[in-house]
C-alpha cells in the first residue's frame, strides 16, 4: 500500500520563522507550498532547500493583508498543486505571515491599526475561510500567535491584540472543524532573533540581554526552537492536540 505524501502551506515562508517552519515540516516527509511578500529570490532559495531534503516545492506570491487578491491566489494554488504535486487538496495550513508594530497606545494611528488588522486578524480569517475547499478532511490548521497575547510589555498593544484574537479564532475553528477530523492550534513563540521588527532582539544587545535574564531557561529564543514544534503538529503524533495555545518561549516572564 503506498502511503500518500502530504502537502503543507505555510504563509510567509521566505525567511525567518516561516522558513524554518517550512525546512522542519520538509524533514517530516512533507511537500511544501510557501508564500512571499516581495523577495522571490529569497523565497525561491528556501524551495531549492526543501528539494535538496528529497520533497517538492512551490514559491507563490501572495499579500495577506489583501483579502481581494485572496480568490486569484487560490486559482493558482490549485494549478500549482495539479501541476506540480499531482492534488486537488492540500493537508496542512500554517498561517505565519506578519509585521511587527510598536507603537503607544497613545501615539498609534488609525492606519497602522488598519494595516495590522488586515495582516494579522481579517487576512489570517478569511484566508483560511477560502482555504477550507481544498484542505483535506483530517488536516490540521497551525496559526502562529505570539507571547505577546500574554505578557504585555509597552508599544505591542495593537499586535499583542491582534495575536489575542487569533488564539480565539483558533478555538472556533476547532469547533465548527471537528465534524472534518481537522484539528486546530495555535503555536506562540516568544521573543526570537530573527529579522522580524527590524531585527530589534538579534541586533539590540540590550534587549537582548533583558529578554535572557526574564527567560527561564536563560537565553532568548532561536528560530530553531519554533519550526520544529510546528513541524510536531503535522504529525501523526500530533493528532490528538486540538484547540490549545501552546507557547514556545522557554519560559519568558513566568
Amino acid at each position: 500500500m503506498t502511503t500518500r505524501t502530504k502537502i503543507a502551506l505555510v504563509t510567509g515562508g521566505s525567511r525567518g520563522l516561516g522558513k524554518n517552519m517550512a525546512l522542519a515540516i520538509a524533514d517530516k516527509g512533507i511537500d511544501v507550498i510557501i508564500t512571499y511578500h516581495s523577495k522571490a529570490d529569497d523565497a525561491a532559495e528556501v524551495v531549492k532547500a526543501i528539494e535538496a531534503k528529497g520533497r517538492k516545492a512551490a514559491a507563490l506570491q501572495l499579500d495577506t493583508s489583501h483579502v481581494a487578491a485572496f480568490d486569484a491566489f487560490f486559482k493558482e494554488f490549485s494549478t500549482v498543486l495539479n501541476k506540480t504535486f499531482n492534488s486537488n487538496h492540500f493537508d496542512f495550513l500554517v498561517n505565519n505571515a506578519g509585521t511587527a508594530l510598536y507603537a503607544p497606545v497613545a501615539s498609534t494611528t488609525e492606519e497602522q491599526f488598519d494595516t495590522a488588522v488586515n495582516i494579522h486578524f481579517k487576512g489570517v480569517f478569511f484566508l483560511t475561510q477560502k482555504a477550507l475547499p481544498f484542505l483535506n478532511d483530517g488536516g490540521r490548521i497551525i496559526n502562529i500567535s505570539s507571547g505577546l497575547a500574554r505578557f504585555t510589555p509597552p508599544g505591542s498593544s495593537v499586535y499583542g491584540s491582534l495575536k489575542g484574537a487569533i488564539e480565539v479564532f483558533t478555538r472556533y475553528l476547532a469547533t465548527e472543524l471537528g465534524a472534518r477530523g481537522i484539528a486546530a492550534n495555535t503555536v506562540a513563540p516568544g521573543a526570537i532573533e530573527t529579522d522580524f521588527g527590524g531585527g530589534r532582539v538579534r541586533d539590540n544587545k540590550e534587549i537582548n540581554d533583558v529578554i535572557a535574564a526574564h527567560t527561564a531557561l536563560g537565553r532568548v529564543g532561536l528560530p530553531d526552537d519554533i519550526g520544529g514544534v510546528v513541524a510536531f503538529l503535522c504529525t501523526e503524533e500530533a493528532r490528538w492536540i486540538n484547540a490549545q495555545r501552546i507557547e514556545v518561549s522557554g519560559g519568558m516572564n513566568l
